[in-house]
């Protein structure tokens, strides 16, 4: 019996990731790559043109019946769908990339879409241990949402020189018990997914609440995104602070 084949698309800690965790499964994984032959589609880009391009894309590539599964940290799986001409086998889905220490994923069905596709989702996603919460469909559903809205607030209390970027961490770490501090998650999670949950967020609704710290935005430009990079708020703090020590010497 042949394998089932599944692509992964996108070129960020999300899609390698998921890449990473999907070669040790019985799938037939290919990355940016598919054909009428594909089974599965995961989909992993923020920015709208990208994301639009993709979509447009894998589903001249693919079967009308393959599944395809979309990352929803910037936008609801069933605008996403409105971009497609078959959005029946579309379903959302949102996590970071350090989903393998949580053993979670949270799944969401656009309003074109057929429920069949829902549990194959939760089929696929179960296939590389994780656990599946249904939820609503919107931009960051729940814990990617949450979590991006702490982490920008400690951006905010970082550019206003309220505490070191160690010292907020260890703030939260000690005071609400956190495994991690929210900038140290950020790093390891990749900024450039927090970034785009609060871009979508901010987009959604315009309230002030969303709007994403000037500075998660400047480490974006400068791709100081954590991960593989080892550059993030920890960089930036360590950086501020010899440009300063270079021009009082």
């Amino acid at each position: 019996m042949s394998k089932k084949s599944l692509a992964i698309f996108g070129e960020h800690l999300l899609a390698n990731a998921l890449a990473d965790a999907f070669l040790e499964t019985d799938f037939q994984v290919s990355v940016n790559q598919a054909d009428p032959h594909t089974h599965i589609v995961i989909e992993t880009n923020h920015l709208v043109e990208e994301k639009r391009q993709a979509m447009e894309k894998i589903e001249t590539m693919v079967a009308e019946e393959a599944l395809i599964v979309t990352s929803c940290l910037t936008f609801t799986a069933t605008e996403i769908g409105s971009w497609m001409a078959h959005p029946e086998r579309l379903i959302g889905f949102a996590t970071y990339a350090n989903f393998s220490e949580h053993e979670l994923v949270e799944v969401a069905k656009p309003l074109q879409a057929d429920s069949v596709y829902l549990a194959k989702t939760a089929e696929l996603f179960q296939k590389i241990g994780l656990s599946v919460e249904v939820v609503e469909d919107e931009v960051g559903m729940v814990y990617p949402r949450i979590l991006a809205l702490i982490i920008n607030e400690a951006a905010y209390a970082l550019t206003e020189k309220i505490a070191s970027a160690k010292a907020i961490d260890t703030a939260m770490k000690k005071g609400v018990n956190y495994p991690l501090g929210p900038l140290e998650w950020a790093e390891k999670i990749g900024i450039e997914d927090v970034y785009a949950v609060l871009a979508g967020l901010y987009r959604q609704f315009g309230e002030e609440r969303y709007r994403p710290a000037p500075l998660i935005k400047k480490l974006v430009f400068a791709k100081w995104v954590g991960g593989e990079t080892k550059k993030g708020f920890y960089h930036y703090d360590h950086f501020k602070n010899r440009q300063k020590e270079l021009i009082e010497n």
